[in-house]
């Protein structure tokens, strides 16, 4: 019997950052089903797997996620392990993780088989803009997602538990705005309701003089870029040139 559509949520410990100087040494998954009524749901037990990184665990990661080298041996290399969860039997309508484009440094296309990728942080930026904040945990504690269970959500910052976590953000995404529009959220930087940083700090964007909503357009951070164009297209109703298209003048 083919299984019902799914999105799997994919959460990674790793060495650190950049890959290829760091590696994975856990994945977690959990998927997201959609029912024949047409509601996105937990589905099944999910899982996680220890992943051999091929180099010692540096001791600031192994402060974050308590995963050692001594834990890790033996275990699978990334390149064995990673499709047979990446590309689960049945297929998968799409990826998601939590800030994806982290998981996506590693998770490569080859690996992926080209899959498409919900970001479940910038889902969130649109979907619940008065959240305090929009990692993972605030999101949990200041949501408390319906059906989710506290001790399979600990502990925190290991792979499992946090995509157990992220998946029920996602379920509520799903149900609330659709695949399509959270796949189309996800390819856009963030949009974020409130400014991050600087004398602004914690201000609506709505808030902000048109002169500073100017200046952060430069900015160096594309998420505080995008978010202080939108605000300006929303006060003019015009439409600002894309940081990726030639501006009047400009030749091809």
């Amino acid at each position: 019997m083919k299984p019902n559509p799914r999105v799997r949520v994919i959460d990674l410990e790793t060495t650190g950052s950049s890959p290829p100087a760091h590696a994975v040494c856990e994945i977690g998954w959990q998927d997201v089903v959609l029912q024949e009524d047409g509601v996105w749901a937990i589905g099944g037990e999910g899982g996680s797997a220890l992943v051999d990184p091929g180099r010692s665990i540096p001791p600031v990661t192994m402060a974050v996620h308590h995963i050692m080298d001594e834990d890790v041996k033996g275990a699978p290399f990334w390149q064995e392990i990673a499709p047979t969860i990446l590309r689960p039997e049945g297929g998968a309508l799409a990826l998601a993780a939590h800030r994806a484009s982290f998981e996506q440094r590693f998770c490569t296309p080859k690996l992926s088989g080209g899959a498409k990728w919900i970001c479940t942080w910038k889902c969130a930026l649109r979907l619940w803009p008065d959240s305090p904040g929009f990692s993972n945990q605030v999101l949990r504690y200041w949501r408390m997602p319906e059906g989710l269970d506290r001790s399979k959500g600990l502990p925190v910052h290991r792979a499992f538990p946090d995509a157990y976590v992220t998946a029920h953000h996602l379920r509520d995404q799903l149900n609330a705005a659709g695949l399509e529009q959270l796949l189309a959220w996800s390819s856009e930087p963030g949009l974020l309701p409130r400014v991050p940083y600087g004398p602004d700090r914690g201000a609506y964007w709505r808030e902000l003089s048109d002169e500073t909503l100017r200046r952060f357009t430069s900015d160096r951070n594309e998420d505080v870029r995008f978010s202080a164009r939108r605000e300006i297209e929303r006060r003019d109703g015009t439409s600002l040139p894309r940081e990726d298209e030639p501006k009047q003048g400009e030749l091809l």
